[in-house]
């Protein structure tokens, strides 16, 4: 990369997650950037797309921030950047009722990147964990989490002499 280091775009991507300024997308994503992660139903093709994502997330938990939490592995074109989002849900989402509950979602960010702008970005983090933070979903290991798998067909066998 010629203006920036790989590490020195996705600590301005961190950041721009972080201060809930769209501006700051702009100067790292390409117009172009192709986005997803497990709260996309689709990917999200184009900056004015993609913009609608961080957007409804700080609306909804306004004091969101991303920190960096482990090592970035990278080959100057494509980057694995560990880190996590801390925040309180305060407003309501997507038709569910702010839980004022804090959550911590560690997530790892796969990046292409090309002419020092990330081209494409694919989230990943454990959607059923964030859930069970929010109050939404039962915890591993509970009975809820059991009746659960059950009534969704996991965990009920027929009897050999039914």
């Amino acid at each position: 990369m010629n203006d920036r280091s790989v590490d020195n775009l996705i600590d301005d991507w961190e950041a721009a997650w972080s201060g809930k300024d769209e501006a700051a997308f702009s100067a790292v994503c390409s117009t172009k950037i192709h986005y997803e992660d497990p709260l996309t139903s689709e990917p999200l093709e184009g900056l004015d797309q993609f913009m609608r994502h961080p957007t409804r997330l700080w609306a909804a938990f306004p004091d969101a921030r991303v920190e960096q939490t482990g090592e970035r592995l990278t080959n100057d074109r494509f980057v694995a950047a560990p880190c996590k989002l801390l925040a309180t849900h305060r407003a309501a989402l997507e038709g569910l009722p702010a839980t004022n509950r804090f959550v911590v979602v560690h997530c790892i960010f796969y990046c292409e990147v090309r002419r020092n702008r990330l081209l494409r970005v694919r989230g990943f983090f454990d959607l059923y964990d964030a859930a069970t933070q929010l109050g939404v979903l039962p915890g591993h290991g509970t009975m809820g989490e059991k009746a659960l798998l059950m009534l969704r067909g996991f965990g009920l066998r027929a009897g050999r002499n039914s």
